[in-house]
């Protein structure tokens, strides 16, 4: 319930991200600021948010944890170390964003066709060596579009050619494998619970698939768009066959796992997450959990979050949206105070936010709202204060 209007006013910031910008722990910190210069006496509780994509693995580790750094691969192949969270109850936390993210200007630099993610597998890899058998992996902002072959070559998968020379797992050479062997496949995977963090339902090939929805984003062109779909799916042709044993049941699945909703999220990492029997959850939930939210919420007065541009989008399981279902559910306002709103949206957000911002004031470029954007949340997030408690 919310506090009484005698008591301090107590205030949950749980924002996401600004990409580019602020990370979510920045962005509370900003916003708090500015609560803090009209209402010093305010209590405010911090829990910053993601949803699977950037900035995942940061806001996990706010319930606890450590940051560990594992030599991995990059989308382009070149060797690098990469953080991932190891958590209190003995589970771990991988990034895509982190290992093979769109944000990387080294992986981005070779076409997405040459481009895997055999850096995920190094990782999963190297927990694996750590004795960890609970792995969550956030799917979101990756640069690859290999089907998830390149985590399988890591962790044991041959992809092999119609002489039966091992193939690289890339879209591009994806294109001549003849069959692939499992026998190799890592058999500590038997052991391990995966859980896939993503708002994204596409399966892995087709028109809603991951070639041809999200591959534009990270280079796929027009013309490759068909081409590349039909490897994918060649390749998980052959993958579902030599995984047989591992994806059925006691009841026969009837549909491929290639169409099972997830299966093409981060480039088709969703479909080799299943086929290693991933349960897949909305990441906005899993970290929403992680970090306390409703328990931040029980007693509070107002809830403020964010990201860096809220549209219909947003309203499709993004954090934001997430963290504003939890505060209906506890009684709590929400408001939102994101980067950028977009106008067209907001008959839509409104429904479900007690106010829609931007901290811009006016008219500036953007370059400017990234370098200011600390001192902007700050400023609107006071002005937004003084308005939501005039007179208390």
């Amino acid at each position: 319930m919310p506090a009484s209007s005698s008591d301090a006013p107590v205030v949950v910031i749980a924002p996401d991200s600004f990409k580019g910008s602020l990370g979510a722990s920045e962005v509370a910190a900003a916003i708090a600021e500015g609560i803090r210069r009209a209402r010093p006496e305010a209590r405010i509780r911090l829990c910053p948010m993601a949803d699977g994509g950037e900035g995942t693995l940061d806001a996990m580790l706010c319930g606890g944890g450590t940051r560990r750094r594992i030599a991995v691969r990059g989308a382009a192949g070149a060797t690098r170390e990469a953080a991932a969270a190891l958590l209190p109850d003995g589970s771990a936390v991988v990034e895509t964003a982190e290992i093979v993210g769109i944000t990387d200007s080294g992986g981005m630099g070779v076409p997405v066709i040459a481009r895997s993610t055999v850096g995920m597998g190094d990782a999963i890899r190297a927990l694996l060596d750590e004795g960890v058998r609970r792995i969550y992996v956030a799917l979101g902002g990756s640069s690859t579009n290999d089907a998830g072959a390149g985590l399988l070559a890591a962790l044991g998968l041959r992809i092999l050619d119609a002489d039966g020379a091992a193939l690289e797992p890339t879209p591009e050479a994806l294109a001549q494998a003849a069959r692939v062997d499992a026998s190799g496949l890592d058999a500590r995977l038997a052991q391990t619970s995966f859980v896939a963090m993503t708002d994204v339902d596409n399966p892995l090939t087709g028109e809603h698939g991951a070639t041809a929805v999200f591959g534009p984003q990270k280079g796929v062109t027009p013309e490759q768009v068909a081409p590349i779909d039909a490897t994918l799916a060649h390749f998980a042709d052959l993958l579902e066959a030599a995984l047989e044993r591992r994806v059925q049941n006691e009841a026969a699945r009837e549909r491929r796992v290639r169409d099972e909703a997830g299966a093409g999220a981060a480039g088709g990492l969703g479909f080799a997450l299943r086929l290693l029997g991933a349960r897949f959850k909305p990441g906005a939930e899993v970290v929403a959990r992680a970090v306390g939210l409703d328990a931040a919420l029980d007693g509070a007065d107002w809830l403020i979050t964010g990201e860096g541009r809220s549209d219909t989008q947003t309203l499709h399981g993004k954090a934001p949206f997430i963290a504003c279902r939890h505060a209906q559910v506890a009684g709590v306002p929400a408001t939102l105070l994101s980067g950028a709103v977009d106008p067209a949206a907001l008959p839509r957000l409104s429904e479900h936010f007690s106010g829609c911002f931007s901290p811009a004031p006016g008219p500036m470029t953007l370059d400017v709202a990234i370098r200011d954007a600390a001192k902007l949340l700050a400023d609107a997030a006071e002005q937004l204060t003084r308005m939501r408690f005039h007179g208390r």
